[in-house]
């Protein structure tokens, strides 16, 4: 019988400080113990008792919240809730918390990590080389390109503000604009076709909504400045990779992915064998820091339901 179920994998190793808040509290921990997401089946079977979930992604739909008649919380190891029901979290009477900003800063690294890679053909000169080659390539500088935002929150605000170092030009499209943060990083709001006619890398930081569903789709990379970069760390959702693997073969731009419509991607993905492509394993928010600082959000935000206080960073309620 555990009070904390704790779907995402390796959180012993990547959250200690949060696992001792909420042992030290005197909660019991039922983990993941497998090096993957846990099956539904699992899941089933794991929260029959549990007051509390922390959740990696793992699918938390109907049926695991009508399983679990104790539940009151979960909390997301991130920010992204796609993964969970959230009417069927309501209707159970469940408080939803995240962890926005908790990994912003590992994300934002990586994003222009991935632009650099994308520019100068790190992985593929790296592959070379340790096949016994001796491969030159010569792609663009970032500094002083122009950096096109889609979606403005915490991350596209971080990469705009790593990006001051590169002398780049900031352009960021928001449905929902904050003017006075858009102000302070130096960044100029625009409209997205306007973004597309100028960027030079197009920076994806959308959520995944009914609304953002294959938001780059043919039309809107038929728009792109022809040899833009496009770079997603936010949601696999978000492109239509069938189009977006025509562009690439076409010219007409390059990418790095660290996100999939389905994950892990397939072994036969075409994405896999062009080379103006970088690809990572959805991993963008895996850095140290950033599992500490969601471990701590998360544990906080248990203890405060279980407590009777209201949390912070509610979802729904």
């Amino acid at each position: 019988m555990s009070d904390v179920i704790v779907g995402s994998s390796g959180y012993a190793r990547l959250c200690p400080a949060g696992r001792s808040f909420l042992l030290d509290a005197g909660l019991t921990l039922n983990e993941n113990p497998y090096e993957r997401p846990l099956l539904k089946s699992e899941l089933l079977d794991a929260v029959v008792t549990a007051r509390a979930g922390i959740v990696g992604v793992e699918v938390w739909d109907a049926d695991v919240f009508a399983a679990a008649p104790n539940l009151k919380v979960l909390t997301k190891l991130g920010s992204g809730v796609d993964n969970i029901d959230l009417s069927a979290a309501a209707a159970h009477g469940v408080t939803v918390c995240n962890a926005p900003g908790g990994n912003a800063n590992a994300v934002a690294e990586i994003t222009v990590g991935l632009v650099l890679a994308g520019f100068r053909q790190i992985p593929r000169l790296d592959a070379n080389l340790r096949a016994g080659g001796w491969d030159r390539y010569v792609g663009p500088e970032l500094t002083g390109k122009t950096v096109g935002l889609i979606g403005f929150g915490a991350i596209g605000a971080l990469v705009a503000h790593r990006l001051l170092g590169f002398d780049c030009a900031m352009l960021a499209y928001d449905p929902y604009p904050n003017a006075a943060l858009a102000a302070e990083r130096g960044v100029e709001l625009v409209d997205l076709d306007e973004l597309l006619a100028r960027a030079d890398v197009l920076s994806l930081h959308l959520p995944s909504l009914p609304s953002t569903h294959h938001f780059v789709n043919h039309d809107f990379l038929a728009k792109a400045k022809r040899g833009a970069f496009l770079v997603n760390t936010a949601r696999g959702t978000l492109v239509d990779e069938a189009a977006l693997t025509e562009a690439i073969q076409s010219g007409q731009l390059g990418a790095s992915l660290d996100v999939f419509e389905n994950e892990p991607i397939s072994s036969h993905s075409p994405l896999l064998d062009l080379e103006n492509v970088v690809l990572t394993s959805h991993a963008a928010a895996d850095s140290i820091e950033a599992y500490r600082n969601i471990g701590q959000i998360n544990a906080h935000a248990i203890l405060d339901v279980l407590g009777g206080r209201e949390p912070a960073n509610v979802v729904t309620s």
